[in-house]
């Protein structure tokens, strides 16, 4: 069977060896399980959830790999859509629906985004993905990697490392090391309709990396304003964005919704 040329520009490195997929099917637990698998491409992964006894629905942006994969994988459990992960209608998902996937590199984040808050339905997702990005995920406070994104997942799931991958286990290899990280999803700390302020407000935080945190939000709310919320959270003046964990985020928000409903 003929395959189809890796694409550069959608990001595409295959897997060579089922076997380094087991941290994340172990992780999975996809035992009778529906699977929801980004970007299946030649199937290495496809065929361990398979084999793990999972019911695999297979998103794949390539409809020449959509096929290669139909091909070579004949089985009543696989079902295959060609389509765009960005696109997904999470909310439409079944209960429970696991994921995993091969993320390419540059949509990987905005990914993860989209299905963290879709903890009704997912319960838990497993991913391969830049060990910088992995990094990035499971990244305390007080450390080079920890940013807004860490303080985003940390508020919806209970990220876990399982594992790193050098770069000659991939077709091409890439220039990267990358990395397999888990995560179990679980409601956010606030009402779902406030999450996106939330958001918004930690990446202001982190907006001016290595300065104040009141010189990052005084860049959005203005200096007055940036002081009063942090006086009233006991936040120290010259605190760090980077030095703040999850508990910390939240009540800075809580005095700043207070401030705005007076």
């Amino acid at each position: 069977m003929r395959k189809p040329l890796l694409k550069k520009a959608l990001g595409q490195h295959h897997l060579v060896d089922g076997a380094l997929c087991r941290p994340l099917v172990q992780f999975l637990a996809p035992q009778d399980q529906r699977v929801l698998e980004i970007g299946p491409g030649g199937g290495v992964l496809t065929a361990e959830l398979l084999a793990a006894g999972a019911r695999v629905l297979g998103w794949e942006l390539d409809p020449d790999w959509a096929a290669v994969l139909r091909r070579r994988l004949p089985d009543a459990r696989l079902t295959l859509v060609v389509g765009d992960a960005l696109k997904i209608a999470w909310e439409r998902l079944p209960p429970p629906t696991l994921v995993a996937g091969n993320l390419p590199y540059n949509v990987a984040t905005n990914i993860l985004e989209d299905l963290l808050p879709h903890h009704v339905r997912i319960p838990r997702a497993a991913f391969l993905v830049q060990k910088e990005v992995a990094d990035r995920i499971v990244a305390p406070p007080g450390t080079d990697a920890y940013g807004s994104f860490s303080v985003i997942v940390a508020a919806q799931a209970r990220p876990r490392l399982l594992g790193k991958v050098k770069p000659g286990s991939f077709r091409p290899p890439p220039k990267v090391d990358s990395a397999f990280v888990g995560l179990d999803l679980q409601p956010p700390p606030l009402p779902a309709a406030e999450m996106p302020a939330f958001v918004a407000l930690v990446r202001l935080a982190f907006s001016k990396r290595r300065k104040t945190l009141r010189n990052s939000l005084a860049a959005g709310w203005g200096r007055e304003k940036a002081e009063a919320v942090l006086a009233a959270a006991r936040i120290p003046e010259r605190a760090r964005a980077e030095e703040l964990g999850l508990g910390e985020f939240l009540e800075i928000y809580g005095k700043a919704a207070s401030t705005r409903s007076e």
